[in-house]
């Protein structure tokens, strides 16, 4: 009697072991007969299509469809996908039905950066830097200057890894454009920001010739503050074309240059 409930307890404990085998051993002679992909922000951005996707996943002259899905390699279909910078998260699944699942998201970027050393890069809502490769242009505040992003694309580190003291910089832009994007007055009259070579700070803005002088970044919401009420209650009086350049380097001062 004893070796009898032994025998029943032990088909169950059988049972959970032999069943992920037998499925594990019949999905691997399973024909793949579909790729699926699911590319997330694609119709915002246009970094990556579907074509790239399935051109990563296949590799050199490989072929998924029609394969058995026990020989398809998914770790390394991952890992080419995973090479495209522009993606945040890549994930790759086979189910029992024989389909290989790709699914891909897409980073968010928050502005486009363009170093005077060269180079043309984005960088995204977590602090990472990933190179432009194609000729879509989402509208975005563009920055220039003297901007190392060298030691960040080496590591592929994002800016708010504070063991990098040259992203100290970066940091602040970031902060200071998330500032001005809630704002749809700043938002839109900010096009261009430079930062030339003692880390100061310039804008370009959209209405007006003239140029903005910001200084550092410190107290950048008050320096904002001065001028908007310099915009508000000069710039209607004298013309948007008067000044040259507008200066907001020192505490509770705007100081203006005319155009010669």
């Amino acid at each position: 009697m004893r070796t009898f409930f032994k025998i029943v307890l032990l088909i169950p404990v059988l049972y959970l072991f032999a069943i992920p085998v037998y499925y594990a051993l019949s999905c691997s002679s399973v024909i793949c007969g579909e790729i699926k992909v699911e590319l997330v922000d694609s119709s915002d951005y246009h970094f990556v299509t579907t074509r790239n996707l399935l051109a990563l996943a296949a590799g050199n002259g490989g072929k998924i469809i029609g394969q058995p899905v026990g020989n398809l390699k998914v770790e390394d279909i991952e890992r080419r996908i995973k090479g495209l910078q522009e993606l945040r998260i890549v994930e790759v699944y086979t189910t029992i039905d024989g389909t290989v699942h790709l699914y891909a998201d897409q980073r968010d970027p928050v502005m486009r950066i363009i170093p005077d050393s060269g180079g043309d890069y984005f960088l995204d809502d977590e602090g990472f830097i990933f190179r432009k490769r194609n000729l879509y242009n989402p509208r975005l505040h563009i920055v220039g200057g003297n901007i190392d992003l060298n030691a960040l694309l080496a590591q592929n580190t994002s800016i708010f890894d504070t063991t990098f003291s040259k992203t100290a910089v970066l940091r602040d832009l970031y902060h200071f454009v998330e500032y001005i994007e809630k704002d749809d007055f700043w938002s839109a009259q900010i096009d261009q920001i430079y930062i030339d070579q003692r880390n100061r700070v310039d804008l370009v803005p959209r209405a007006g010739s003239h140029i903005i002088h910001l200084g550092t970044f410190e107290n950048y919401e008050g320096k904002l503050r001065n001028l908007s009420a310099f915009y508000e209650k000069v710039m209607p009086e004298v013309g948007w074309n008067r000044y040259s350049s507008i200066s907001l380097e020192f505490r509770d001062q705007v100081v203006c240059r005319k155009r010669q």
